[in-house]
């Protein structure tokens, strides 16, 4: 059984991918941690990568080479200056050498020793072998599983007894939607407050209310960018961005000076339906044009689908309820990162595993859940949201035109969540006793969609619009 917290299903992070993007670059970090403890670090001459499997077959759309350097040159996708990312690879390019953890130079050439390998290791789509030839002529190896959400694991998972062990400290252990719910009528709690005391077990609240107003005002930036910023996404495919000329007709000749001004003027435009569907839509593919273009953006739960929660939570800021506050983020949050985490633990979040259905599917399903909380459902009605959202997105397949998270990605966004709302809406009008589907059952037809699919529809650039549009067409 897995601990996740919301801090774990909603991370910051640079895009495109988190499967493909942040996950290597976390087993970068991770195998240079490694190396340090058992004393090898200073003794490694050179090193090579290997990727298998979707990390090879789309990783250099999803900038999978460009995120294993970066992660092996001790930069933090946290905190790393943006502008600098293009620089640092450059110069390990031109180079032809890696300041490895950002203490040793080593030689490195980065077009023979990154290898993309077609294989498929059987412990999961998303495999990455690190190899270093140390100065005594010894060679070591370790492998690594980037298995969805920027989550990093080995085959053998070596800290699943810590996740178990760290897991049962939780006052509120929770593996399903039905054990989630026992929990709130015995404790007479709503999903957020119960969510926020298995929260209180590993942090404090002050922890908690700082973390939560990071990837808050992480999701606030990275909209107002891309609503802000015009021009063609990197790649080739010669996308043109679309929010900033939305943002422009929707804004009129609204004035302001920052985000959080930028969010009050928004209160005060049109709200007619077809306005709401463009504001909507707007904060959707801002987020994931930004990070489309390798920018800052929040996992939630991957990049791939990062623009949904943040969009439906803008909704209910600038459009539900002028009134609300920060109370209402920390609970859209905790709602959220809860639901995500019974995806993850019942069926996955990895579009190399389980095709889109496991990321716009899940995300839509969360900020489903989130909008019914605060718009004053129960725990039930919730779930409900939650299991309608994801009904509706059962059997998406990932086929990214180029391996690039762009087409149809990034209008993906917005669709979930245009879906998540709707779901939001007709689970406040459903008596939950009345419902055919729990959400438990959804999360098992998923997991039964994704074993079922064909692996040319799971982010590997082999079916559907990918091989269906030409790269020549675009």
């Amino acid at each position: 059984m897995e601990c996740i917290s919301v801090f774990d299903m909603l991370k910051i992070g640079v895009g495109p991918s988190s499967s493909h993007t942040l996950g290597p670059w976390r087993a970068a970090e991770r195998w240079l941690q490694e190396l340090r403890e058992n004393n090898v670090f200073d003794s490694v001459q050179n090193i090579k990568i290997h990727l298998y499997g979707s990390l090879s077959l789309t990783g250099k759309g999803h900038a999978t080479d460009v995120a294993v350097i970066l992660g092996l040159l001790g930069a933090d996708p946290v905190n790393i200056p943006i502008t600098s990312i293009t620089s640092s690879v450059s110069r390990v390019k031109e180079k032809k050498q890696l300041h490895l953890g950002n203490e040793k130079l080593i030689p490195f050439n980065f077009e023979t020793d990154i290898t993309f390998l077609r294989e498929f290791l059987p412990f999961h789509s998303n495999g990455i072998r690190f190899i270093a030839f140390l100065n005594d002529e010894t060679i070591i190896e370790e492998t690594y599983y980037s298995i969805g959400g920027g989550f990093v694991v080995k085959e053998d998972r070596i800290h699943a007894k810590e996740n178990k062990e760290v897991f049962n400290t939780f006052p509120f252990p929770i593996k399903t939607g039905a054990e989630l719910l026992d929990f709130c009528e015995a404790e007479n709690k709503t999903i957020s407050e119960l969510v926020l005391e298995n929260e209180r077990s590993l942090r404090n609240d002050i922890e908690i209310d700082t973390n939560l107003r990071q990837i808050w005002n992480t999701m606030l930036e990275c909209i107002y960018t891309g609503c802000h910023t015009e021009g063609i996404l990197p790649g080739g495919l010669n996308v043109k961005r679309r929010a900033y000329e939305i943002h422009q007709k929707l804004k009129g000749e609204l004035s302001y000076t920052t985000p959080l001004e930028w969010l009050k003027t928004i209160r005060e435009t049109e709200v007619k339906f077809r306005q709401i569907l463009k504001w909507v839509s707007c904060f959707a593919l801002s987020v994931n044009e930004v990070n489309a273009s390798l920018g800052r953006v929040v996992t939630a739960p991957t990049n791939g689908s990062a623009g949904v929660i943040p969009a439906v939570l803008m909704y209910y800021l600038v459009i539900e309820n002028h009134d609300g506050d920060f109370d209402d983020i920390k609970r859209f949050l905790l709602v959220a990162g809860e639901i995500g985490s019974i995806f993850k633990k019942g069926a996955t979040i990895s579009a190399a595993m389980g095709g889109c259905q496991a990321e716009i599917g899940v995300s839509s399903a969360m900020a489903a859940g989130a909008l019914t909380e605060l718009m004053g459902g129960t725990p039930e009605q919730v779930l409900c949201a939650a299991e309608i959202a994801m009904e509706h997105h059962l059997g998406l397949t990932c086929d990214p035109i180029g391996g690039l998270v762009q087409i149809p990605c990034i209008e993906r966004n917005s669709m979930g969540a245009i879906k998540a709302i709707n779901a939001a809406e007709l689970a406040m009008d459903t008596d939950p006793k009345q419902a055919k589907v729990p959400l438990d059952k959804v999360v098992n037809t998923m997991w039964e969609t994704a074993k079922d699919m064909n692996t040319k529809y799971k982010e590997t650039s082999e079916g559907g619009l990918a091989v269906g549009v030409f790269l020549s067409d675009c």
